[in-house]
């Protein structure tokens, strides 16, 4: 084979001469993005890849070159791929679809013909061999030095000989990063674009800190919001108009905003007896769960006799103990009038099951479930800030504009805003890829996130949304991440359920709070990347750990 080869480059960003403080300033529908599920760093980013992969071998002419080619996964692609979509996601990818277009219920017939017919179509039209049993490597025990989800792609004309070949890296979100992107802590570096063309300039341009309010962790934000006296979503929105105009993003927000009700939409309004894909045939329950809100779940409203104008709880009379169970004092027990029952029973009766009047918590559940039941059938929803987070922070802002909102419009835009920033912090001070570390960096990003908008939206001071994100994240720190047979359902559905209940608890605290608190959103990110770094391997979405090897699948 002769070296002639290219080495794909033309998507790479050479930041090793900028310096490593650089801004965490990235575009909010980079942030969040539509795609399908069930992962934004195994579907989304690696489907991106094989398109940017086969736009260039467009661009250099050596498309139609093409006669075969090999597809390698390293590590937690490798590992978790299978149950994440990985495959599919590339070879639709290969055949030049992209996650924000591609039909989604085409997928599985597409691949089904792939693997049956033994070719695929590259950019959807020059057709050549391709057996993906034989040339889709899984590379299970092998990382490539950069990130945990490395893939490479290699293509060969007729006489075997090298044409090209690349390797990328989805590092979370579905942002994707070239072998020859520097990976050093702090930089903004991702492709999102799938055409080289046009990406590479924004990208430097975006990465240039080419904003009007450019912060680099949350004290420089909050110092631009005090010095500029603006909120968080303001400071957002004017960073924003760097490469959008105001009309392009009111668009874009709302755009974003109805994905995600759509995705709520379809969850619960799907049949209760679906079962997700996968070996562990877990049924869907957000039907269900909707359906006995609809009924009126809660009963009867209780009359207001039922309430204790008192603030104190009235205690109780204690129960009466028999005599011919005491067994203290001067008189000897009588066995024959012992009672039979253990004297618990008397004194801590069983209770009868009570309604829980608490509906705020039924609505963000379901909503939550909904999505991420949609994100694990491999359905369209919005990463936030990544597939397996998707329904944490859309069930919070359903929630408000159910119940609180006299605004929607003015309030989508405010709590999407917002939310970005500290998705932005996170990205540049940390990592939102599990792969990287654990599912802190997913749920408990997405819990924090939508605890800083819900603050926003309630009227908080910039100081309480900071605390509010602080407080979501700092009891998310060492969240593994550890699905069962490698699929984005168990823990990861209710795991968002519960992250959008702490997001609400963290926005009341900070609420009640004056913004001054003993531990800062900065600290609290490099705490989380330091876990994230200590972390063992088999937390971090690799399935060789926690529940996903303690839990049989049958």
């Amino acid at each position: 084979m002769y070296q002639n080869y290219i080495y794909l480059h033309s998507q790479v960003i050479d930041m090793k001469n900028n310096s490593n403080d650089h801004h965490a300033v990235v575009s909010t529908f980079d942030l969040f993005s539509i795609g399908i599920g069930p992962s934004s760093s195994h579907t989304v980013g690696p489907m991106r890849a094989a398109k940017i992969f086969i736009n260039d071998l467009k661009e250099l002419g050596i498309l139609e070159k093409v006669y075969s080619l090999r597809v390698d996964l390293f590590s937690s692609l490798a590992l978790t791929g299978k149950g994440h979509g990985t495959p599919e996601a590339i070879l639709m990818g290969i055949e030049g679809e992209t996650p924000s277009q591609v039909e989604t219920s085409s997928i599985q017939s597409r691949v089904k013909d792939i693997y049956n017919t033994k070719s695929i179509r590259l950019d959807g039209h020059h057709r050549i061999d391709f057996d993906p049993t034989r040339q889709l490597i899984f590379n299970y025990f092998q990382s490539l030095p950069q990130h945990p989800n490395g893939m490479r792609l290699c293509v060969y004309d007729k006489d075997t000989n090298l044409l090209a070949t690349n390797e990328y890296f989805s590092i979370g979100g579905g942002f994707v990063v070239n072998e020859k992107t520097q990976m050093a802590h702090g930089e903004n570096v991702y492709y999102k674009n799938i055409k080289s063309s046009n990406a590479l300039p924004n990208r430097r341009e975006q990465d240039s800190a080419v904003v009007a309010l450019p912060f680099r962790n949350a004290e420089e934000l909050l110092v631009t919001c005090q010095q500029k006296k603006m909120t968080i979503a303001q400071v957002v929105f004017e960073n924003e108009l760097n490469w959008h105009t105001a009309d392009e993003i009111r668009t874009k927000l709302l755009t974003i905003w109805n994905t995600m009700d759509e995705s709520i939409k379809n969850g619960v309004t799907a049949s209760s007896s679906d079962f997700l894909p996968g070996n562990l045939k877990v049924k869907r329950r957000a039907p269900k769960l909707y359906q006995k809100l609809l009924k009126g779940l809660y009963g009867p409203v209780p009359s207001k006799d039922s309430f204790y104008n008192d603030s104190k709880i009235p205690i109780s009379p204690a129960p009466m103990i028999p005599e011919s169970i005491n067994s203290f004092g001067d008189h000897p027990v009588d066995e024959k009038k012992k009672t039979s029952f253990p004297l618990s029973l008397s004194v801590l009766p069983k209770r009868q099951r009570k309604r829980f009047y608490l509906p705020a918590l039924d609505y963000l559940s379901v909503y939550a479930i909904a999505v991420n039941e949609e994100n694990a059938a491999g359905n369209r929803i919005v990463t936030a800030p990544t597939n397996g987070a998707a329904g944490t922070i859309p069930s919070v802002l359903k929630y408000y504009l159910e119940f609180i909102s006299d605004n929607p419009e003015h309030d989508v835009m405010e709590f999407l805003l917002t939310t970005a920033a500290i998705g932005m912090l996170f990205k540049r001070g940390a990592s939102i890829s599990a792969a990287e570390v654990g599912c802190q960096g997913e749920v408990g990003v997405a819990c924090s996130m939508a605890a800083a908008g819900f603050t926003a939206v309630m009227g908080g001071t910039v100081e309480q949304v900071e605390n509010a994100a602080e407080i979501g994240m700092e009891h998310n720190l060492g969240l593994t991440c550890d699905p069962i047979d490698a699929l984005v359902q168990v823990p990861c559905i209710e795991r968002n359920a519960l992250a959008a209940v702490k997001a609400i608890a963290a926005a009341q605290l900070a609420l009640n709070g004056e913004g001054d608190h003993r531990v800062s959103l900065d600290q609290v990110i490099e705490t989380m990347r330091q876990t994230g770094h200590d972390m063992m391997s088999k937390y971090k979405e690799t399935s060789q750990g926690g529940l996903a090897v303690n839990v049989p699948i049958c």
